[in-house]
């Protein structure tokens, strides 16, 4: 089981600052898909269905990007909105 990990780690660590932003984006995109979906005319059941997988999606998307990104990949993000934030006053 070790050696998995260990090739698990080397596989994330070199996935790509961009490619946390693209699983970022789906995420973003599953969850305004899981509560859009409630406007479909079908029935309730069909759509608890759809929720649950695409709700699924989205938290799966959302923990893979930060697994990703990292604690420095998020530190990058957070300092940009800041700065973006800063020079719009």
């Amino acid at each position: 089981m070790g050696v998995r990990m260990e090739r698990f780690k080397r596989w994330v660590a070199s996935l790509s600052f961009r490619s946390g932003l693209v699983v970022a984006g789906f995420c973003v995109l599953f969850y305004i898909l899981s509560f859009a979906q409630m406007l479909l005319p079908v029935s309730a059941a069909v759509k608890g269905t759809l929720w649950v997988i695409l709700f699924g999606l989205a938290k799966t998307a959302q923990y893979t990007a930060l697994l990703i990104l990292g604690k420095a990949g998020v530190a990058r993000i957070k300092s940009y909105f800041k700065k973006s934030s800063a020079a719009g006053d």
